[in-house]
Parts: structure tokens; C-alpha cells; sequence
């Protein structure tokens, strides 16, 4: 025999060694929820964070967000993924803030005031879209108030690729809760609903149908990253023009959203056995 295949033979032998050593193959980990909690999978698996002891999902059926002069239809969307003991927050890479698009009143000219704008595109071209994104973890969705950093991203080619309303540093923070609010003037307080609770069985499920989140108090800082971009000229920006048209940065007691909702929680160990 060379001695290439008596290397090659030896190798097998080692391998062979070593998984007898090991003994039978363990289970695999659950990484997918069980049968009827597929809609938790935005709820890290114990491989991903062991720490997780409840599953959740937020359903917001519909709603809507003022600041300024800007005004949103909120479509449906969810916040899923699940609390650890202590409340804190985690979401699989399958969680998290939907990004949901929302029409922008008036598109890029409703933004901007640029009327002008209609000279060279269509009415279609210069639709925009808002889309809400996460800048930090939210609160525990169990608690009230639910706490929820946001920011605003403004998606049309010509407002460029980063134009946002608040930022990482400078969240819009949005404080949402089911009871009364307590703003500064001139707004007044506003109440939202707890909901109806029940129970799924025999899947263990808790739901909460019903339910109204309310928040009055926030604060907005304002346009950035916006530039006019437009026939291969340099960008130019343009923060402070759709500041002035929307009347921002807006304080605290001008801004409200209402957010219908529903939600549904279940202990990790019965979505991932």
C-alpha cells in the first residue's frame, strides 16, 4: 500500500475514533416555534437568547401620526419578539418594527412646497413614502407606557437616500400608553383602551383585542439628511425648507398618534418546546 493511502486510511480511522468518543448525536435546538405559535418567530429561539422567558406580538390594525404639519394614515403593522425575566426586549432577525410605507400627503411637493417640481415630473414620480424605524430597543410591551424610539425615514429619489425626521442620537420618543395622558398645552389629555383579554386554548395563548395606545408628549427635532437631488447637480439640502413647511421641530403638546391594537403573548417554553 503507498503511503498516501495509508495516511488517508489512518485519517478515517481518527475520524472514526472520535465520533464513537462522542457518542449518539444530541437533539437539535428548537429554532422554529411550535405548531400554532408560528406567529411568534419574531421570537429569539433559546440559541439565539436564552434569557427569554415570554413571546409577544403587537398588531396596530390602524391609527394615526401628527407632527407639525404632517399628518400619517398608519397601516397595519407589528412589533414582535419577546422579554427576558427582567422586561428587556430582543427580537429575532425575523422581529422586530415592521417596516411598513406610509403615503406622505402631497408627496415631495406636500414635504417641500416646491411646486415647480410638477413642471418636470409626474405626480407619481414625486410620491413619497414615510417609513418608521426602530434607533434603540423598545420597552418591555407588557408595561405601559410602551416606549418606542423612533425615527422617520422619507423615501423618494429626489429627497436622496437619508432623509429622515429625528435621528439615532435624537429619537422621536414615543411614550404610547393605554391610559391618560398628561401633555402640555395646548394639547389636552387624551385616554386609550386596555382592551378585552382572553386566552386561546388549548394553545395557551393570551390576547388582547381592542386595545387604544395613545401619546401626546412627544417631541420632534426636525428634518435632516435631505437634499434636493435632481438631474445630476449637486444635492442641495433642503432640512430647513421641509422644516418650515411642516412647522418643524415640533414641542411637546402639538403631536399626537392613536394606535389601535391588538396583541398576543405566550411563554417561550410552549412557542419553542
Amino acid at each position: 500500500m503507498r503511503p498516501r493511502s495509508l495516511r488517508s486510511l489512518f485519517a478515517i480511522a481518527a475520524a472514526l475514533t472520535a465520533l464513537v468518543a462522542l457518542g449518539p448525536p444530541s437533539a437539535a435546538a428548537t429554532t422554529t416555534p411550535a405548531a400554532g405559535y408560528e406567529q411568534f418567530a419574531g421570537c429569539p429561539h433559546p440559541g439565539e437568547n436564552p434569557l427569554i422567558v415570554t413571546c409577544y406580538r403587537r398588531t396596530v390594525s390602524s391609527g394615526t401620526f401628527q407632527m407639525g404639519n404632517l399628518e400619517l394614515n398608519l397601516l397595519p403593522t407589528t412589533l414582535s419578539g419577546g422579554m427576558t425575566a427582567s422586561g428587556a426586549f430582543s427580537a429575532s432577525p425575523k422581529g422586530g418594527l415592521q417596516q411598513v410605507k406610509l403615503t406622505v400627503p402631497g408627496g415631495v411637493v406636500g414635504l417641500t412646497g416646491f411646486t415647480w417640481l410638477l413642471e418636470f415630473f409626474s405626480a407619481e414620480a414625486l410620491a413619497a413614502k414615510a417609513v418608521f424605524e426602530l434607533t434603540a430597543v423598545p420597552s418591555d410591551p407588557l408595561a405601559d407606557p410602551l416606549t418606542m424610539p423612533v425615527r422617520i425615514h422619507l423615501i423618494n429619489p429626489v429627497l436622496g437616500n437619508n432623509c429622515y425626521l429625528g435621528t439615532a442620537k435624537k429619537p422621536i420618543l414615543l411614550n404610547l400608553t393605554t391610559g391618560t395622558t398628561s401633555p402640555p398645552a395646548p394639547n389636552s389629555p387624551l385616554t386609550g383602551s386596555p382592551g378585552t383579554p382572553s386566552t386561546t386554548l388549548p394553545a395557551e395563548i393570551n390576547d388582547l383585542s381592542g386595545a387604544q395606545h395613545v401619546d401626546n408628549s412627544f417631541v420632534d427635532q426636525g428634518a435632516n439628511g435631505c437634499v434636493l437631488t435632481l438631474f445630476g447637480f449637486p444635492p442641495v439640502s433642503i432640512n430647513e425648507v421641509i422644516n418650515e413647511q411642516q412647522e418643524l421641530p415640533s414641542a411637546a403638546g402639538t403631536n399626537t398618534t392613536i394606535q389601535s391594537f391588538s396583541s398576543e403573548d405566550a411563554a417561550a417554553a410552549t412557542v419553542y418546546p
